[in-house]
């Protein structure tokens, strides 16, 4: 009789099976998709918030009004053309208001809250996605804070258990 070398069918059929059920089990919490997709989605609403006060600043420059430390209504800036003052504008930028970033993200609100942070952070405002509420422990939400004199607006995305 000879002496076998190798596997037989059966050992590995058995050892596929044992790495299909090990693969089923590990890979959910190695690919997270869903916290990927939430955070993907926030990063496409800081762009589109900073597209949005691209254009807003540039609208400011042309009407002399990018240089305006507040936003009172001498200081709002006319969006469509129409000699109507539309936005209220910080340094030319939008400034951290609910209202006014709805206006410039043209946001009904069925889709993205935006809000007053609170003690959730130290930001002027926060948008995230209305079916979620953000907590201590679940932040997910997209960070505005108004420019300043010296400062450029900042837009920060924070993902934590999103």
């Amino acid at each position: 009789m000879k002496k076998q070398n190798g596997f037989t069918l059966i050992e590995l059929v058995v050892v596929i099976i044992i790495l299909g059920i090990l693969a089923v089990t590990a890979a959910p919490k190695f690919i997270n998709l869903q916290s990927d997709a939430r955070a993907s989605t926030l990063d496409g609403m800081k762009a589109a918030l900073q597209g949005a006060n691209t254009i807003l600043y540039s609208k400011a420059a042309i009407q002399g009004k990018e240089k305006d430390a507040n936003a009172a209504d001498a200081n709002n800036v006319d969006t469509t053309g129409d000699g109507t003052d539309d936005i209220k504008a910080v340094y030319g930028y939008v400034k951290a208001d609910v209202a006014e970033i709805g206006k410039v993200l043209e946001s009904d609100g069925s889709e993205w809250t935006i809000a007053v942070p609170g003690a959730l952070s130290a930001a002027d405002i926060i948008i995230y996605p209305a079916d979620i509420t953000p907590s201590a422990t679940k932040k997910c939400f997209v960070e505005y804070t108004d420019a300043t004199a010296t400062t450029l607006p900042d837009y920060d995305v924070v993902a934590d258990n999103c």
